[in-house]
């Protein structure tokens, strides 16, 4: 039998543009309406009403309430219900969770904002 040939080492492929910032998207993030309600909150220093988020946002009542929900669920958001004179009251805050992940979302996008425009 003849000299085994010596292995060629596989040669590194060229990383595509998208490795920059491949990974996936936080769904909780990325949906249009939960996107808005993190947004709306992260844009103020103080709490926000269900009232103003609803009408910022141009969601109906239920909608809002559903998507708020999830984010409550999933610590991004913090929830104060109480009364205001006989009026009830629903108060929404930016949990650090929150924040933390509408930042991450928001370099996600950045990169491929970047990506897209350096193939323009």
């Amino acid at each position: 039998m003849g000299a085994a040939r010596p292995q060629k080492k596989p040669q590194a492929a060229n990383p595509s543009p998208a490795s920059a910032f491949a990974g996936p998207v936080d769904p909780l993030v990325h949906e249009q309406a939960r996107l808005g309600i993190l947004s709306v909150l992260a844009a103020s220093s103080d709490p926000v009403t269900f009232g103003e988020l609803r009408d910022a946002l141009g969601l109906t009542d239920g909608n809002l309430s559903v998507h708020a929900r999830k984010l409550e669920d999933a610590g991004y958001v913090t929830c104060t219900k109480g009364f205001e004179g006989r009026i009830p009251r629903t108060e929404y805050r930016l949990a650090a969770a929150g924040r933390k992940a509408l930042s991450k979302y928001l370099d996600h996008m950045e990169a491929l904002i970047r990506a897209a425009r350096r193939g323009e």
